[in-house]
């Protein structure tokens, strides 16, 4: 799923720094994630995708990563059950925005499931038994999607918060990826351009409308990148990187 018309953001709020991270890249700054945000939404917009951005919801300081809330497909929406306690409620938020624009699917406990974990393009489903994704979420999407002819696959991640922290489809058949992923078998049948180890960061990029974005200030894949010959729009993610965060995470796109 490249082609989109639609986004939903969410503005972070000023306490977003209570969020949760692992990061040891230092303390994050408010007003330049918000300058951020805005760049990134304006991309968005430039790319001819209608963006709603919603309020900050303060309760749940990681609530503006709002990929993890809900599963997107033409068919219907799946609302997540996110596997970290304290963004449990983020998803319900969503379903709200969610109920008048796809039919909704809900993960049930015990299942777990986060967006981050759920990679979709064609009708190929791979999900990752995360942290915060385990085998009954899993399940539970498998078998919501299934009907409707996707393939789903699960698969441990081994590092990284979610399985899209270290792997993006590009277009061309051709998938963006760490070294472990792309020694998986469920991963042959896709060409691959392999990140460097240094540079697993930027595994986590966006193929919308025929254009790549990506993060800045990773050059050399940017030039495994360019030889896909698609234009590439570069973003500055310093802040959200600190709390975690990457570039597929702030945004629901359909």
């Amino acid at each position: 799923m490249s082609d989109f018309t639609h986004a939903i953001l969410r503005k972070p709020g000023s306490n977003f720094h209570l969020g949760l991270t692992t990061s040891t890249l230092g303390a994050p700054d408010f007003e330049l994630l918000l300058r951020q945000h805005e760049a990134y939404a304006a991309a968005l917009t430039g790319l001819g995708l209608n963006v709603t951005i919603l309020p900050a919801l303060d309760i749940y300081p990681d609530a503006y990563f709002v990929e993890d809330a809900a599963v997107i497909v033409p068919e219907r929406a799946v609302i997540s059950r996110p596997g970290a306690a304290t963004r449990d409620g983020e998803q319900l938020a969503m379903a709200t925005v969610l109920y008048d624009l796809r039919p909704l699917r809900f993960i049930l406990k015990p299942g777990t499931l986060d967006g981050g974990d759920v990679l979709i393009f064609d009708r190929n489903v791979f999900i990752g038994l995360s942290q915060r994704t385990n085998e009954e979420g899993a399940q539970q999407l498998a078998d919501i999607l299934q009907p409707s002819g996707y393939a789903c696959q699960t698969m441990d991640v081994e590092a990284g918060l979610h399985l899209k922290s270290s792997i993006a489809y590009v277009g061309q058949s051709t998938l963006l990826l760490t070294e472990e992923l792309a020694q998986k078998s469920c991963f042959a049948p896709f060409k691959k351009l392999v990140l460097d180890a240094d540079e697993s960061y930027a595994g986590n990029v966006l193929l919308i409308n025929g254009h790549l974005l990506i993060p800045r200030g990773f050059p050399k894949t940017r030039n495994k990148l360019q030889s896909l010959g698609q234009p590439i729009i570069e973003l500055d993610m310093s802040e959200a990187r600190k709390m975690d965060g990457g570039l597929s995470c702030l945004s629901l796109r359909f």
